[in-house]
């Protein structure tokens, strides 16, 4: 994905994620769930303002925004909007493609789609940490692939966004619509 196509509005980006590859050595998955943050609301680490934490957030488009959540899970977003604004789109979850041995060890669980059902669990699966902050996500090591060429737009729903307190009535939420592997609580209708 080449960076022009994460130098759009966040939400944008989000939607039209749905449905590309996120590759990282010999593992991938579909991303079948994203959530949309944007520095104007607090849910946003960028609502804070430029600081050492945010400072990928305010970069150049279609970097890799990696932030340790709850002192556990490292979470993968790609930033978005023009340098300057500090916005990204959390890759919530995958539908797994390649790699699935590898994947389940790292897991230490052996369902499909539980392996890559929430933003921690595709990262503990994909081998992503916090060292791949503010890579490029054209060039890698953490790379995001575009749609199947000739594949159909997917049929997305849209909800409120999870496991957040602040700004929790933005419906910033868009997954595949019926995907097994998207993560809990699933939306409840199909809406673009």
């Amino acid at each position: 994905m080449r960076p022009g196509f994460y130098a759009r509005d966040v939400c944008t980006v989000a939607r039209e994620l749905i449905g590309c590859v996120v590759r990282h050595g010999d593992c991938s998955g579909v991303i079948v769930e994203t959530e949309a943050y944007h520095e104007s609301e607090p849910a946003c680490h960028a609502f804070a303002g430029l600081t050492a934490r945010t400072q990928t957030l305010f970069g150049p488009p279609g970097r890799a925004y990696v932030y340790r959540s709850y002192g556990i899970h490292a979470l993968l977003n790609a930033v978005a909007e023009p340098e300057g604004v500090g916005a990204a789109a959390l890759i919530r979850a995958l539908e797994p493609l390649d790699g699935l041995e590898l994947m389940r060890e790292r897991r230490g669980i052996s369902a499909i789609d539980q392996l890559c059902s929430g933003p921690g669990r595709l990262t503990q699966a994909l081998g992503i940490g916090l060292e791949h902050n503010g890579s490029d996500l054209e060039t890698g090591p953490v790379e995001i692939l575009p749609r199947r060429t000739g594949a159909p737009p997917p049929q997305l729903a849209r909800s409120r966004r999870i496991g957040i307190t602040k700004a929790i009535d933005h419906e910033w939420r868009y997954s595949l619509a019926d995907s097994r592997f998207v993560s809990r609580p699933r939306p409840l209708e199909a809406r673009s």
